[in-house]
């Protein structure tokens, strides 16, 4: 089934249409908001209070538009929303297991052990450099690096002018800047 396809069917009421988006974005959603909470469960959560959102405002939906962007703006807000309210603490040693599971998924690109260790320790930083963010900032690295969206785009998908984005994304890499600096060779 092709996506304009679902969508037309969920706009007639048949949740079979859903099924199918649900198939199509579930991992990348899940994946993004994981990136912005920080905790699988909340971002399966936030995901499927979105693919909710989805079945209730699927009529808002403008057909000659792609469905993603329009998906993943719901995810992500919902997800900046989630990490903003979260009060809890999550121990680090959780975190970190957390993060290599999740990026336990990334296949080795045939390197050594010592380049692997090397990925691993950047791996971690960069982990707990995000961890340090607001959750706003986080949320404009994942739509910036991972969703690949142009800053104009985020500045739409976040309702803030794009100078405010231009500003969350230099903090952000100010913050990854010495997470990075293994990786650059550099000794910073």
């Amino acid at each position: 089934m092709q996506e304009q396809e679902a969508i037309s069917r969920l706009k007639q009421g048949d949740i079979g249409g859903l099924e199918e988006l649900v198939r199509r974005h579930q991992n990348e959603a899940v994946r993004a908001a994981y990136l912005i909470v920080r905790d699988l469960a909340t971002a399966e959560d936030v995901v499927s209070h979105a693919f909710l959102k989805v079945r209730d405002k699927i009529v808002q939906f403008d057909d000659s538009r792609p469905f993603r962007p329009w998906f993943m703006r719901i995810v992500v807000n919902d997800a900046v929303k989630a990490a903003t309210r979260s009060s809890r603490e999550v121990s680090m040693d959780r975190e970190l297991a957390m993060a290599e599971s999740a990026l336990a998924s990334v296949a080795s690109d045939g390197l050594g052990p010592e380049d692997e260790a090397v990925r691993e320790e950047s791996r971690r930083a960069i982990w707990a450099a995000l961890g340090e963010m607001p959750a706003e900032q986080r949320a404009a690295v994942v739509m910036k690096y991972y969703l690949e969206l142009k800053e104009t785009e985020i500045a739409a998908r976040m309702e803030r002018p794009q100078g405010t984005v231009k500003w969350l994304l230099h903090q952000a890499r100010k913050r990854l800047r010495p997470a990075l600096a293994p990786l650059r060779g550099d000794g910073d």
